[in-house]
Protein backbone atom coordinates (compact mmCIF):
# COMPACT_ATOMS: atom_id res chain seq x y z
CA UNK A 1 0.00 0.00 0.00
CA UNK A 2 1.36 3.40 -1.00
CA UNK A 3 0.54 6.51 1.05
CA UNK A 4 1.63 9.99 -0.04
CA UNK A 5 0.63 12.99 2.07
CA UNK A 6 2.55 15.49 -0.06
CA UNK A 7 0.96 18.15 -2.22
CA UNK A 8 2.17 18.34 -5.81
CA UNK A 9 4.63 21.07 -6.81
CA UNK A 10 1.79 22.86 -8.59
CA UNK A 11 -0.40 22.74 -5.48
CA UNK A 12 2.41 23.97 -3.22
CA UNK A 13 3.21 26.83 -5.62
CA UNK A 14 -0.46 27.75 -5.72
CA UNK A 15 -0.70 27.80 -1.92
CA UNK A 16 2.32 30.11 -1.69
CA UNK A 17 0.88 32.39 -4.37
CA UNK A 18 -2.48 32.68 -2.61
CA UNK A 19 -0.83 33.26 0.77
CA UNK A 20 1.36 36.02 -0.67
CA UNK A 21 -1.65 37.62 -2.39
CA UNK A 22 -3.73 37.58 0.79
CA UNK A 23 -0.88 38.96 2.92
CA UNK A 24 -0.30 41.81 0.47
CA UNK A 25 -3.90 42.69 -0.40
CA UNK A 26 -5.92 41.71 2.67
CA UNK A 27 -3.95 41.78 5.92
CA UNK A 28 -6.04 40.97 8.98
CA UNK A 29 -6.31 44.60 10.12
CA UNK A 30 -7.85 45.59 6.77
CA UNK A 31 -10.36 42.72 6.88
CA UNK A 32 -11.27 43.55 10.47
CA UNK A 33 -12.07 47.12 9.44
CA UNK A 34 -14.15 45.93 6.47
CA UNK A 35 -16.13 43.57 8.66
CA UNK A 36 -17.10 46.23 11.21
CA UNK A 37 -19.54 47.84 8.77
CA UNK A 38 -22.72 45.81 8.38
CA UNK A 39 -24.12 45.41 4.88
CA UNK A 40 -27.71 46.57 5.38
CA UNK A 41 -28.50 47.54 1.80
CA UNK A 42 -25.54 46.71 -0.43
CA UNK A 43 -23.70 49.97 0.23
CA UNK A 44 -21.14 48.25 2.47
CA UNK A 45 -20.75 45.10 0.38
CA UNK A 46 -17.02 44.50 -0.38
CA UNK A 47 -17.27 45.03 -4.14
CA UNK A 48 -13.53 45.71 -4.40
CA UNK A 49 -12.79 42.34 -2.81
CA UNK A 50 -15.04 40.56 -5.32
CA UNK A 51 -13.31 42.41 -8.18
CA UNK A 52 -9.89 41.52 -6.76
CA UNK A 53 -10.85 37.83 -6.66
CA UNK A 54 -11.76 38.07 -10.34
CA UNK A 55 -8.61 39.99 -11.30
CA UNK A 56 -6.42 37.42 -9.54
CA UNK A 57 -8.13 34.61 -11.47
CA UNK A 58 -9.46 33.02 -8.29
CA UNK A 59 -13.10 33.02 -9.44
CA UNK A 60 -11.99 30.59 -12.15
CA UNK A 61 -10.40 27.97 -9.87
CA UNK A 62 -12.28 24.71 -10.41
CA UNK A 63 -13.87 25.99 -13.63
CA UNK A 64 -13.05 24.51 -17.03
CA UNK A 65 -10.40 26.38 -19.01
CA UNK A 66 -12.68 26.23 -22.06
CA UNK A 67 -15.06 28.54 -20.16
CA UNK A 68 -12.37 30.97 -19.05
CA UNK A 69 -11.50 29.20 -15.80
CA UNK A 70 -8.20 28.08 -14.32
CA UNK A 71 -9.10 24.39 -14.14
CA UNK A 72 -8.24 22.36 -11.05
CA UNK A 73 -10.34 20.17 -8.81
CA UNK A 74 -11.56 20.11 -5.24
CA UNK A 75 -8.02 20.02 -3.85
CA UNK A 76 -7.03 23.27 -5.55
CA UNK A 77 -10.31 24.83 -4.45
CA UNK A 78 -9.73 23.68 -0.88
CA UNK A 79 -6.21 25.17 -0.88
CA UNK A 80 -7.65 28.49 -2.07
CA UNK A 81 -10.42 28.44 0.53
CA UNK A 82 -7.99 27.47 3.31
CA UNK A 83 -5.52 30.25 2.52
CA UNK A 84 -8.18 32.93 2.01
CA UNK A 85 -9.91 32.06 5.30
CA UNK A 86 -6.66 32.29 7.26
CA UNK A 87 -7.03 36.09 7.12
CA UNK A 88 -10.50 36.64 5.70
CA UNK A 89 -12.52 34.13 7.76
CA UNK A 90 -16.21 34.25 6.72
CA UNK A 91 -15.60 36.80 3.98
CA UNK A 92 -14.10 33.87 2.06
CA UNK A 93 -17.62 32.60 1.38
CA UNK A 94 -18.02 35.36 -1.23
CA UNK A 95 -15.73 33.16 -3.33
CA UNK A 96 -17.57 30.00 -2.22
CA UNK A 97 -20.93 31.28 -3.45
CA UNK A 98 -19.58 32.25 -6.85
CA UNK A 99 -17.79 28.91 -7.17
CA UNK A 100 -20.87 26.85 -6.22
CA UNK A 101 -23.09 28.70 -8.69
CA UNK A 102 -20.57 28.70 -11.55
CA UNK A 103 -19.86 24.97 -11.15
CA UNK A 104 -23.59 24.18 -11.02
CA UNK A 105 -24.24 26.17 -14.20
CA UNK A 106 -21.20 24.61 -15.87
CA UNK A 107 -22.44 21.12 -15.01
CA UNK A 108 -26.19 21.35 -15.62
CA UNK A 109 -27.04 24.29 -17.89
CA UNK A 110 -27.48 24.02 -21.64
CA UNK A 111 -24.60 25.15 -23.90
CA UNK A 112 -25.93 28.66 -24.57
CA UNK A 113 -26.53 29.56 -20.92
CA UNK A 114 -23.29 27.87 -19.88
CA UNK A 115 -21.28 29.90 -22.38
CA UNK A 116 -23.13 33.12 -21.56
CA UNK A 117 -22.86 32.88 -17.78
CA UNK A 118 -19.76 30.98 -16.70
CA UNK A 119 -17.08 33.11 -18.44
CA UNK A 120 -18.85 36.27 -17.23
CA UNK A 121 -18.93 34.92 -13.66
CA UNK A 122 -15.25 34.00 -13.80
CA UNK A 123 -14.47 37.54 -14.98
CA UNK A 124 -16.55 39.02 -12.15
CA UNK A 125 -19.04 40.53 -14.61
CA UNK A 126 -22.05 38.58 -13.32
CA UNK A 127 -22.93 37.79 -9.72
CA UNK A 128 -25.17 34.82 -8.90
CA UNK A 129 -26.46 33.97 -5.41
CA UNK A 130 -27.80 30.67 -4.04
CA UNK A 131 -31.51 30.68 -3.12
CA UNK A 132 -32.51 27.26 -1.80
CA UNK A 133 -33.39 27.49 1.92
CA UNK A 134 -36.88 28.70 2.91
CA UNK A 135 -38.17 30.45 6.06
CA UNK A 136 -40.19 27.38 7.08
CA UNK A 137 -37.41 24.83 6.77
CA UNK A 138 -33.64 24.63 7.03
CA UNK A 139 -32.66 20.98 7.21
CA UNK A 140 -36.20 20.00 6.16
CA UNK A 141 -36.14 22.41 3.25
CA UNK A 142 -37.79 20.00 0.80
CA UNK A 143 -40.73 19.16 3.04
CA UNK A 144 -41.23 22.82 3.92
CA UNK A 145 -40.84 24.25 0.42
CA UNK A 146 -43.61 26.61 -0.68
CA UNK A 147 -41.85 28.44 -3.52
CA UNK A 148 -43.55 27.34 -6.72
CA UNK A 149 -42.90 27.85 -10.42
CA UNK A 150 -45.87 27.78 -12.80
CA UNK A 151 -45.67 27.71 -16.57
CA UNK A 152 -46.21 30.96 -18.43
CA UNK A 153 -45.79 31.82 -22.11
CA UNK A 154 -42.06 31.66 -22.79
CA UNK A 155 -41.08 30.56 -19.30
CA UNK A 156 -42.20 30.41 -15.67
CA UNK A 157 -43.63 32.64 -12.96
CA UNK A 158 -42.14 32.03 -9.52
CA UNK A 159 -43.75 33.00 -6.22
CA UNK A 160 -42.62 32.23 -2.68
CA UNK A 161 -39.84 33.09 -0.26
CA UNK A 162 -36.21 32.19 0.37
CA UNK A 163 -33.96 32.94 3.33
CA UNK A 164 -30.23 33.11 4.07
CA UNK A 165 -29.50 33.86 0.43
CA UNK A 166 -26.08 35.48 0.81
CA UNK A 167 -25.37 38.24 -1.74
CA UNK A 168 -28.92 38.10 -3.15
CA UNK A 169 -29.26 41.88 -2.78
CA UNK A 170 -26.18 42.59 -4.92
CA UNK A 171 -26.48 39.73 -7.42
CA UNK A 172 -27.73 39.79 -10.98
CA UNK A 173 -29.36 36.35 -10.73
CA UNK A 174 -30.48 33.79 -8.17
CA UNK A 175 -29.75 30.09 -8.61
CA UNK A 176 -33.10 29.11 -7.14
CA UNK A 177 -34.86 25.82 -6.37
CA UNK A 178 -38.65 25.80 -6.74
CA UNK A 179 -41.52 23.31 -6.91
CA UNK A 180 -42.66 22.51 -10.41
CA UNK A 181 -44.86 19.51 -9.56
CA UNK A 182 -46.09 17.52 -6.56
CA UNK A 183 -44.07 14.31 -6.51
CA UNK A 184 -44.55 11.20 -4.39
CA UNK A 185 -41.47 12.14 -2.38
CA UNK A 186 -40.45 15.59 -1.18
CA UNK A 187 -37.29 15.30 -3.29
CA UNK A 188 -39.36 14.97 -6.47
CA UNK A 189 -40.80 17.81 -8.50
CA UNK A 190 -38.15 20.46 -7.79
CA UNK A 191 -36.39 22.43 -10.53
CA UNK A 192 -33.40 24.79 -10.64
CA UNK A 193 -33.80 28.22 -12.23
CA UNK A 194 -31.65 31.25 -12.92
CA UNK A 195 -33.92 34.07 -11.78
CA UNK A 196 -33.10 37.64 -12.91
CA UNK A 197 -33.18 39.96 -9.89
CA UNK A 198 -33.77 43.20 -11.83
CA UNK A 199 -37.57 42.90 -11.73
CA UNK A 200 -40.30 44.07 -9.37
CA UNK A 201 -41.19 40.49 -8.45
CA UNK A 202 -37.88 39.94 -6.61
CA UNK A 203 -37.14 41.78 -3.35
CA UNK A 204 -34.07 40.91 -1.24
CA UNK A 205 -33.56 42.29 2.28
CA UNK A 206 -30.35 41.61 4.27
CA UNK A 207 -30.83 40.10 7.74
CA UNK A 208 -28.78 41.59 10.61
CA UNK A 209 -26.54 38.81 11.88
CA UNK A 210 -23.74 37.78 14.23
CA UNK A 211 -20.90 37.30 11.74
CA UNK A 212 -19.96 37.98 8.11
CA UNK A 213 -21.36 41.45 8.70
CA UNK A 214 -20.11 43.10 5.52
CA UNK A 215 -21.69 40.41 3.33
CA UNK A 216 -25.48 40.55 3.52
CA UNK A 217 -27.49 37.33 3.80
CA UNK A 218 -31.04 37.95 2.69
CA UNK A 219 -34.66 37.08 2.95
CA UNK A 220 -36.00 37.05 -0.60
CA UNK A 221 -39.65 37.57 -1.53
CA UNK A 222 -40.77 36.45 -4.99
CA UNK A 223 -44.11 37.41 -6.50
CA UNK A 224 -44.70 36.31 -10.09
CA UNK A 225 -41.00 36.67 -10.88
CA UNK A 226 -40.54 35.76 -14.53
CA UNK A 227 -37.88 33.30 -15.67
CA UNK A 228 -37.43 32.58 -19.38
CA UNK A 229 -37.54 28.95 -20.49
CA UNK A 230 -33.85 29.13 -21.41
CA UNK A 231 -32.97 29.80 -17.74
CA UNK A 232 -34.11 26.41 -16.50
CA UNK A 233 -30.94 24.72 -15.20
CA UNK A 234 -30.87 20.97 -15.79
CA UNK A 235 -33.93 18.75 -16.05
CA UNK A 236 -37.44 19.76 -15.00
CA UNK A 237 -38.41 18.15 -11.67
CA UNK A 238 -34.84 16.86 -11.13
CA UNK A 239 -33.34 19.94 -9.52
CA UNK A 240 -32.79 18.45 -6.08
CA UNK A 241 -30.92 15.49 -7.56
CA UNK A 242 -28.68 17.92 -9.44
CA UNK A 243 -27.92 19.73 -6.17
CA UNK A 244 -27.11 16.45 -4.42
CA UNK A 245 -24.22 15.88 -6.82
CA UNK A 246 -22.63 19.17 -5.68
CA UNK A 247 -23.04 18.74 -1.91
CA UNK A 248 -19.83 16.80 -1.29
CA UNK A 249 -17.82 19.52 -3.01
CA UNK A 250 -19.60 22.20 -0.98
CA UNK A 251 -18.86 20.41 2.31
CA UNK A 252 -15.19 20.09 1.38
CA UNK A 253 -15.06 23.84 0.76
CA UNK A 254 -16.73 24.61 4.10
CA UNK A 255 -14.26 22.27 5.81
CA UNK A 256 -11.38 24.08 4.10
CA UNK A 257 -12.75 27.47 5.17
CA UNK A 258 -13.00 26.34 8.79
CA UNK A 259 -9.51 24.82 8.58
CA UNK A 260 -8.17 28.17 7.38
CA UNK A 261 -9.89 29.96 10.25
CA UNK A 262 -8.32 27.52 12.72
CA UNK A 263 -4.94 28.23 11.13
CA UNK A 264 -5.40 31.99 11.53
CA UNK A 265 -6.62 31.60 15.12
CA UNK A 266 -3.57 29.55 16.10
CA UNK A 267 -1.17 32.04 14.53
CA UNK A 268 -2.73 34.91 16.48
CA UNK A 269 -2.82 32.91 19.71
CA UNK A 270 0.87 31.99 19.44
CA UNK A 271 1.88 35.58 18.63
CA UNK A 272 -0.10 37.01 21.54
CA UNK A 273 1.16 34.36 23.97
CA UNK A 274 4.76 35.32 23.12
CA UNK A 275 4.15 39.06 23.38
CA UNK A 276 1.84 39.42 26.39
CA UNK A 277 3.53 39.38 29.79
CA UNK A 278 2.10 38.67 33.25
CA UNK A 279 3.78 37.89 36.58
CA UNK A 280 7.16 38.53 35.02
CA UNK A 281 6.72 35.99 32.21
CA UNK A 282 5.33 35.75 28.69
CA UNK A 283 1.94 34.11 29.14
CA UNK A 284 3.14 31.49 26.66
CA UNK A 285 5.36 30.19 29.46
CA UNK A 286 2.28 29.09 31.40
CA UNK A 287 1.30 25.47 30.97
CA UNK A 288 -2.43 26.06 30.46
CA UNK A 289 -1.73 28.45 27.56
CA UNK A 290 0.73 25.98 26.05
CA UNK A 291 -1.80 23.17 26.35
CA UNK A 292 -4.54 25.18 24.66
CA UNK A 293 -2.24 26.12 21.79
CA UNK A 294 -0.94 22.54 21.49
CA UNK A 295 -4.55 21.37 21.31
CA UNK A 296 -5.15 23.87 18.50
CA UNK A 297 -2.21 22.37 16.60
CA UNK A 298 -3.56 18.84 17.06
CA UNK A 299 -7.03 19.85 15.94
CA UNK A 300 -5.61 21.70 12.93
CA UNK A 301 -3.72 18.56 11.88
CA UNK A 302 -6.90 16.48 12.13
CA UNK A 303 -8.98 19.01 10.20
CA UNK A 304 -6.33 19.26 7.47
CA UNK A 305 -5.96 15.51 7.08
CA UNK A 306 -9.67 14.82 6.77
CA UNK A 307 -10.40 17.85 4.56
CA UNK A 308 -7.67 17.07 2.05
CA UNK A 309 -8.42 13.35 2.14
CA UNK A 310 -12.02 14.16 1.21
CA UNK A 311 -10.80 16.46 -1.58
CA UNK A 312 -8.45 13.74 -2.88
CA UNK A 313 -11.27 11.17 -2.87
CA UNK A 314 -13.53 13.60 -4.73
CA UNK A 315 -10.88 14.44 -7.33
CA UNK A 316 -10.00 10.78 -7.97
CA UNK A 317 -13.61 9.74 -8.52
CA UNK A 318 -14.14 7.90 -5.23
CA UNK A 319 -17.19 8.24 -3.00
CA UNK A 320 -16.44 11.18 -0.70
CA UNK A 321 -19.84 11.45 0.99
CA UNK A 322 -18.78 10.29 4.45
CA UNK A 323 -15.35 11.94 4.50
CA UNK A 324 -16.64 15.30 3.23
CA UNK A 325 -19.39 15.27 5.85
CA UNK A 326 -16.94 14.32 8.61
CA UNK A 327 -14.48 17.00 7.49
CA UNK A 328 -17.15 19.70 7.50
CA UNK A 329 -18.33 18.83 11.01
CA UNK A 330 -14.91 18.34 12.56
CA UNK A 331 -13.31 21.43 11.03
CA UNK A 332 -16.24 23.67 12.02
CA UNK A 333 -16.30 22.37 15.60
CA UNK A 334 -12.53 22.52 16.02
CA UNK A 335 -12.26 26.03 14.58
CA UNK A 336 -15.04 27.30 16.84
CA UNK A 337 -13.37 25.70 19.87
CA UNK A 338 -10.01 27.20 18.90
CA UNK A 339 -11.46 30.70 18.46
CA UNK A 340 -13.17 30.43 21.84
CA UNK A 341 -9.88 29.39 23.49
CA UNK A 342 -8.17 32.16 21.54
CA UNK A 343 -10.50 34.72 23.10
CA UNK A 344 -9.64 33.28 26.52
CA UNK A 345 -5.91 33.54 25.80
CA UNK A 346 -6.28 37.19 24.80
CA UNK A 347 -8.39 37.84 27.90
CA UNK A 348 -10.16 41.19 27.78
CA UNK A 349 -8.60 42.02 24.41
CA UNK A 350 -10.20 38.89 22.98
CA UNK A 351 -13.51 40.69 23.47
CA UNK A 352 -12.26 43.87 21.79
CA UNK A 353 -13.32 44.67 18.23
CA UNK A 354 -9.79 45.77 17.31
CA UNK A 355 -8.51 42.19 17.63
CA UNK A 356 -9.42 39.50 15.11
CA UNK A 357 -10.17 36.66 17.51
CA UNK A 358 -13.78 37.70 18.11
CA UNK A 359 -14.27 38.01 14.33
CA UNK A 360 -12.99 34.50 13.78
CA UNK A 361 -15.40 33.15 16.42
CA UNK A 362 -18.41 35.05 15.08
CA UNK A 363 -17.76 34.00 11.49
CA UNK A 364 -16.91 30.33 11.97
CA UNK A 365 -19.74 29.60 14.43
CA UNK A 366 -22.11 29.60 11.45
CA UNK A 367 -20.60 26.47 9.94
CA UNK A 368 -21.91 24.17 12.66
CA UNK A 369 -25.37 25.26 11.43
CA UNK A 370 -25.03 25.72 7.69
CA UNK A 371 -25.03 24.69 4.97
CA UNK A 372 -26.12 21.57 6.90
CA UNK A 373 -26.22 21.21 10.68
CA UNK A 374 -23.56 19.10 12.36
CA UNK A 375 -26.38 17.07 13.93
CA UNK A 376 -27.67 16.17 10.46
CA UNK A 377 -24.11 15.37 9.39
CA UNK A 378 -23.95 12.81 12.19
CA UNK A 379 -27.25 11.33 11.00
CA UNK A 380 -25.79 11.00 7.50
CA UNK A 381 -22.66 9.28 8.83
CA UNK A 382 -24.75 6.90 10.96
CA UNK A 383 -26.87 6.04 7.93
CA UNK A 384 -23.73 5.13 5.97
CA UNK A 385 -22.80 2.81 8.84
CA UNK A 386 -26.02 0.87 8.31
CA UNK A 387 -28.19 2.46 11.00
CA UNK A 388 -31.83 3.26 10.28
CA UNK A 389 -32.69 6.67 8.90
CA UNK A 390 -34.82 8.59 11.39
CA UNK A 391 -35.60 11.74 9.39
Amino acid sequence: MSMDFNFSDEEQDFRRAVRDWVSAKYPKAKVNELERHEDHDGSNFPYAFFDDLASAGFLGVGIDESLGGQGGGATMQAILMDELARNLAGLTWVWGISSFCAKSIQKFAGPEIREEFVPAMVAGEKKVAIAITEPGGGTDLLGAMITRATREDGGYLISGAKIWSTMAHVSDYLLLLAKTSDGEKSSHGKTLFLVPTDQDGVVARPIPKLGMRCVGSCEVQLEDAFVPESHVIGEIDRGWYHILTTLNNERILVAALATGVLRGVMEDAVAYAKERRAFGHSIGDFQIIQHWIAEMAMKLAQAELLTYKAAWLYDTGHDAAVESSMAKAIAAEYATWAADRGIQILGGMGYAAEFDMQRYWRDVRLYQIGPVTNEMVRNIIAQHLGLERSF
